[in-house]
């Protein structure tokens, strides 16, 4: 496979106060699910991070150890919600508590097939109400690369997170983008 290598920045935002708007409604009229897995197998983890994250070149998880993923996925302080869209998984969040006072949402993401579909603005407004949801949260954070969707960093900052930090590191992705 033919590889090229990129300048990724990556920004770091976060979010020190909870969001004024609204919890949003459920949009359209197709049968819609949002569902917080308890005890979640690793392949389901990394079925949805690869479904989401491949266009975009996350890759981290499925190079981890056994023992690393696994340690992450059963952490007790990680949460994998999952949208249910039509009775497929159109997206995902996690919710990841393992710094005190702070909620990162670590992953983020909606299928390429749900793309388009309107569903990102809510996923995206549950995701951040229910990291503020969760106890003693003070801060929730995020970040976004380049190599992430284009409306990602507008997104999240018209959401109400505030850029704090950026670092570039090279990467090596194929070269057939």
């Amino acid at each position: 496979m033919n590889t090229r290598e990129v300048v990724v920045s990556v920004t770091f935002l976060e979010m020190t106060e909870r969001p004024s708007y609204p919890r949003p409604s459920v949009p359209g009229s197709k049968p819609t699910a949002l569902i917080a897995a308890e005890d979640p197998p690793e392949w389901w983890f990394l079925a949805l991070y690869n479904a989401v994250g491949k266009p975009y070149h996350w890759t981290e998880w499925n190079e981890a150890s056994d023992h690393d993923l696994t340690a992450f996925v059963k952490d007790p302080k990680v949460t994998i919600f999952t949208l249910m869209y039509c009775g497929w998984p159109a997206g995902f969040f996690m919710l990841d508590t393992r710094l005190g006072g702070i909620c990162d949402l670590s992953y983020f993401g909606l299928v390429q097939e749900a793309i388009g579909l309107g569903l990102g603005k809510y996923l995206l407004q549950t995701a951040i109400h229910a990291a503020w949801d969760q106890p003693g949260v003070e801060k929730v954070t995020v970040n976004t690369c380049t190599l992430d969707h284009p409306r990602a960093l507008p997104l999240y900052q018209k959401m109400g997170f505030v850029p704090v930090n950026r670092q570039d590191y090279r990467a090596t992705i194929p070269a057939t983008d």
